[in-house]
């Protein structure tokens, strides 16, 4: 069936039924055979994005953060879905199927659990060797609760739970080892802003300790939202646990290439620790993300490049050649306004290292 053009955004829509607004949760999914065979054959790569791809370094995996995004339309998606419900279970065997989408941020993690059933759906939907990057709780990743409304009477105060192994391994790890340890590459442990200053001490103390305990579910990603927690004391820990810094392109974080000289001077080399480095672009210095989500939808363009950001990504892509790391980059369409278009710019310039 041919695709309607969506009098709202001026796109193409997926969907055979009027589009609505996009969730933010997978429902409970059908078996994957059943996906399948409902929607026919995911469409064949486009050729220029296979010679793209062939040239970007093997050592490198983009991808987005979530992937049910409409606007990405031809680019992304070219198969018709019955319903945006179907498009929610069960596009992403058409995303991990495009020649420069090598991983995916799996981002619903960070708000709650995710079931083992639905899991054990993403992973069907994935082929052999596909790896992606898994936000931890909240719950267990903020070391306060964040000024928001969603935590009520909580939000400001300490985390009881902050880096709780037994809590990581009981909703986030032993699910993720039972249906879908072969697709994960590492976890990110996010740590968001605290409303006052941070307790350092505490921070790097619990730290230290879930990364000696919760050694086996690893490898982790740690991605500092406070560059007051950026600490030598941080890093060390980070070096000596055989765990990452999760380079954070972010409104309240320094650059790309800040953190990485940071990393080289405080532990030397090229300014990347292993065994996994992750980047994660999600937003300009300064920039709103509601700001920059009503001035981007529905994310089909790159609405406003960043070429420093870009050059920072070539720069680590560089530095983890130097180390023998792989590198994986997440990318936001808050970062520029749309993520797939963003790799596919980053793809042409990795082209040519």
């Amino acid at each position: 069936m041919a695709r309607r053009k969506d009098t709202s955004t001026g796109t193409l829509s997926l969907f055979d039924e009027p589009a609505i607004d996009r969730p933010s949760a997978l429902p409970n999914a059908p078996a994957a055979a059943s996906v399948r065979g409902s929607l026919g054959a995911v469409p064949p790569p486009r050729a220029e994005d296979v010679a793209l791809a062939s040239r970007v370094p093997s050592h490198v995996h983009m991808g987005t953060s979530s992937w049910t995004f409409p606007g990405w339309a031809d680019f992304v998606y070219r198969r018709t879905y019955p319903s945006q419900k179907e498009f929610v279970r069960s596009s992403l065997e058409e995303y991990a199927a495009h020649p420069l989408l090598r991983t995916v941020g799996i981002d619903r993690s960070y708000y709650g659990p995710i079931p083992r059933e639905e899991l054990a759906s993403y992973a069907a939907l994935l082929p052999a060797g596909y790896r992606t990057i898994m936000k931890v709780w909240d719950e267990i990743a903020a070391l306060s609760y964040p000024d928001h409304a969603r935590f009520g009477a909580r939000a400001g105060q300490p985390n009881p739970r902050f880096l709780d192994v037994a809590a990581f391994a009981e909703h986030v790890a032993l699910p993720v080892e039972e249906t879908f340890r072969p697709h994960l590459a590492a976890y990110v442990i996010e740590i968001p802003p605290t409303p006052h200053a941070p307790d350092v001490t505490r921070f790097e103390e619990r730290l230290d300790a879930f990364l000696v305990e919760a050694a086996p579910f690893g490898p982790f990603a740690i991605e500092v939202r406070d560059s007051r927690l950026m600490t030598d004391r941080y890093l060390e820990i980070l070096a000596t646990r055989g765990a990452a810094h999760c380079f954070s392109f972010w409104t309240r974080m320094p650059r790309l290439a800040k953190q990485q000289e940071r990393i080289a001077k405080t532990i030397g080399g090229p300014g990347v620790l292993g065994p996994v480095v992750v980047a994660r672009l999600m937003l300009p210095h300064g920039k709103s993300y509601e700001k920059q989500k009503a001035a981007f939808e529905p994310f089909d363009r790159v609405v406003v490049p960043q070429p420093q950001m870009r050059a920072d990504v070539v720069a680590l892509s560089d530095a983890c050649a130097e180390a023998g790391l792989p590198l994986y980059v997440i990318v936001n369409n808050k970062a520029e306004g749309s993520a797939p278009r963003t790799i596919q710019a980053l793809s042409e310039l990795l082209a040519t290292r």
